[in-house]
C-alpha cells in the first residue's frame, strides 16, 4: 500500500527516529517514494516520520517541485556546526494550513551518508540551512510549531480540533 503524508496531531510525528543500520532495497524504495510524495505535495523537503516511518532519512530538493534537479537523500543526518541566527517563515506538509516565523541558525554544517554509504558534509546557509534544520527536527520528533509561542500554538491546536470535528461530522452524515 502506498504511503501518504502523516498530518499533525498524529503522535508518530512526535517520536524520535531510529538510526539506519544499513541501506537496503526497501530503504532505497522508501527514499524514492518520499521524493515523489514531496514533489506531488509541492514541498522542498520531507522526513521519514512524515510518511509514517521512524528512521533517520530525509529528502530535500530546493529546485522542486517543478524542476526536480537537485535531490539530496540524507541517511542518518546530524548537524555538526551551527552559526548565527535568522528568522524565516516556515510551513510544513504535515502541518495543514499554517505558516509562522521561526528562529533558526543562519548557517549549518550537516554530516550524513548517501544511499551508497558515502560520507557527505553539506555547508549550508539561506533556504538550504533552514530546510535542513526543519527536516532534521522531524527526526527528533520536533515540528516547526514547537518553536512558536504558546499562544500561537494553542490557537493552531484549536483550529485543528475544529477541523477534525467538522471532518468527523461530515463522515458521520455521509454514512447515514
Amino acid at each position: 500500500m502506498p504511503r501518504s503524508l502523516v498530518k499533525y496531531p498524529d503522535p508518530r510525528l512526535a517520536e524520535k527516529c531510529s538510526a539506519i543500520e544499513e541501506v537496503t532495497p526497501e530503504l532505497r524504495a522508501l527514499a524514492e517514494e518520499m521524493a515523489e510524495i514531496m514533489y506531488t505535495n509541492e514541498g522542498i523537503g520531507l522526513a521519514a516520520p512524515q510518511v509514517g516511518e521512524s528512521c533517520r532519512l530525509v529528502v530535500i530538493d530546493l529546485s522542486g517541485p517543478e524542476k526536480r534537479e537537485d535531490l539530496h537523500v540524507l541517511v542518518n543526518p546530524v548537524i555538526v556546526e551551527k552559526e548565527g541566527e535568522t528568522e524565516f517563515e516556515e510551513g510544513c506538509l504535515s502541518v495543514t494550513n499554517y505558516r509562522s516565523v521561526v528562529q533558526r541558525a543562519e548557517k549549518v554544517k550537516v554530516r550524513a551518508t548517501d544511499l551508497d554509504g558515502n560520507l557527505m558534509e553539506i555547508d549550508a546557509d539561506g533556504l538550504l540551512a533552514i530546510c535542513l534544520q526543519h527536516e532534521l527536527d522531524h527526526l527528533d520528533g520536533v515540528l516547526f510549531i514547537d518553536h512558536i509561542s504558546r499562544l500561537k500554538r494553542s490557537l493552531y491546536d484549536k483550529k485543528v480540533k475544529k477541523w477534525a470535528k467538522k471532518k468527523e461530522q461530515n463522515t458521520t452524515s455521509s454514512n447515514d
